[in-house]
């Protein structure tokens, strides 16, 4: 199964970013790549630098791979929700209310960095039972329009930018 890459009308200006950062046209290709990748790079990470924030006010490691674990988990939701055919608009979230209120600096990084393989393994699940025609469905998610096959890219890109930024900032 194939999950291609989302017409520029699927999706709000503000996601373009995220999706342009995944490579290739399978977005269900980079989310079976990218679980074992991040796996290996988190376990790489000494625990001393997992509460390593890079400036003042930045989250830590823990943070950001905790962030990256809730918005997974916000976003497939919003596709399960899209894709079984309800309407209702979907709120959107503050991550920076989310981040402060999950304690990820109370968890091990190898605690979140598995909740984060959990989390993507439930992902992709949802994502392999999917049709074309469920994941071309569109609905609404913080007052814009957005089809269910966008947010799979709107996933992987949100992972990928993160592990960019960690990459830069904090590695």
């Amino acid at each position: 199964m194939l999950i291609a890459r989302p017409a520029p009308d699927e999706f709000a200006q503000w996601y373009a970013d995220y999706i342009a950062e995944v490579p290739g046209d399978d977005a269900l290709a980079v989310l079976v790549a990218s679980r074992a990748k991040t796996a290996a790079l988190l376990a790489g990470i000494p625990a001393a630098k997992a509460g390593h924030r890079y400036a003042e006010g930045k989250w830590t490691v823990r943070e950001v791979v905790g962030h990256v674990t809730d918005a997974e988990r916000i976003f497939s939701y919003r596709v399960l929700r899209i894709a079984r055919g309800d309407t209702t608009p979907l709120a959107s979230f503050d991550e920076n209310v989310y981040v402060p209120e999950a304690r990820f600096e109370e968890r091990s990084l190898a605690d979140i960095a598995a909740e984060l393989g959990t989390v993507r393994d439930a992902t992709l699940s949802l994502l392999r039972g999917l049709d074309p025609d469920r994941l071309a469905r569109r609905g609404v998610a913080s007052n814009k329009p957005v089809s269910a096959r966008a947010i799979a890219w709107i996933i992987a890109g949100h992972e990928l930018h993160h592990l960019r930024v960690l990459g830069e900032k904090y590695l």
